[in-house]
Formats: C-alpha cells, structure tokens, sequence
C-alpha cells in the first residue's frame, strides 16, 4: 500500500481536488439559501429531497477533481484541450445555480444546463483516450446533470 500512494503526487491531487470543491463552494456562496428556495419550488415526481443535493454535489465535486488530476498526470496525450473543456464546464457549472435560483429564470437556466452538459460530455471523450479512468469518473456527474435536467425542465414548464 505504501508503495501505491508513493506513485501518487498528493500535492497536484489535493490542488485539483480543491479547485473542483472550491467552485461548489463559490456556487453555494453566490446562491445562499438556495435550499430554502428549493424546498419552495415545485417538486416533479422523482424529485430528490433537499438534503441530498449537497452530499451528491460533494461526491461529484470530489470525482470530478480526481479525473482532472489523472488527465494532468498521464504522461502522454493531449491534455490542453481536455483541461480547457474541464475548466470552461466547471465555470458554466458555478453559473447555473446563479440562473436558476438568483435570478430565477428557469427556461434559461435549462438551456444553460444543456451548454453544462455538453461540455461535460465533450469533456469525458477528450479525458477518454487520455486517460480512461478519469472520463468514467465523470460519468456519473453526466448522469446527475442529466437528471438536474429533468428537474428543471419540470420547474420550469411548471412557472410557465
């Protein structure tokens, strides 16, 4: 087991990690009180109770940092565009609570989940061939977007 975590550059891991956690946690901030908000909405059937949002967002975020930690540390393939879709996805994904719960615009911040999830997927299949492992890290974060989809969508008809 030593010898495992001795191949492991702890240092760049944590960073990348922490980059991932840190732009959740700028979200929560910029949208505060969000769950109470939530708790306010419509509810489609299949919708999550409030609590579970932020343990599932935590997980992602956590996944999501590990997957860009393998990708930058896989000696070879071309990294500058996956880190770029990696970067540019995780801005679009700060941006949405802002849509969705500041300034309650529910249809545009569906479309904004369309660009979020097409960068997630433009993301895994540039992580793919360089490194395997990371682009099946991010596919339940595809998943969970997806069904945020749903969700809005739902809320959003439901306003309407």
């Amino acid at each position: 087991m030593g010898q495992f975590f001795g191949k492991i550059n702890v240092k760049t891991l944590a960073v990348s990690i922490a980059i991932s956690l840190g732009a959740g946690i700028l979200s929560a901030l910029l949208t505060g009180g969000n769950m109470r908000q939530y708790a306010d909405l419509y509810h489609p059937p299949l919708a999550p109770p409030g609590w579970l949002f932020p343990i599932v967002w935590t997980v992602l975020y956590i996944l999501m940092g590990i997957a860009a930690w393998l990708v930058y540390e896989t000696p070879s393939g071309d990294k500058r565009l996956a880190l770029s879709l990696y970067g540019n996805q995780l801005l679009v994904n700060v941006v949405w609570p802002l849509i969705f719960f500041n300034l309650r615009a529910y249809f545009f911040a569906f479309g904004w989940l369309l660009l979020l999830w097409l960068l997630i997927y433009l993301t895994i299949k540039q992580f793919l061939p360089i490194n395997r492992t990371a682009a099946l890290l991010l596919t339940p974060y595809l998943a969970w977007v997806t069904f945020a989809g749903y969700l809005n969508l739902a809320i959003a008809l439901h306003y309407t």
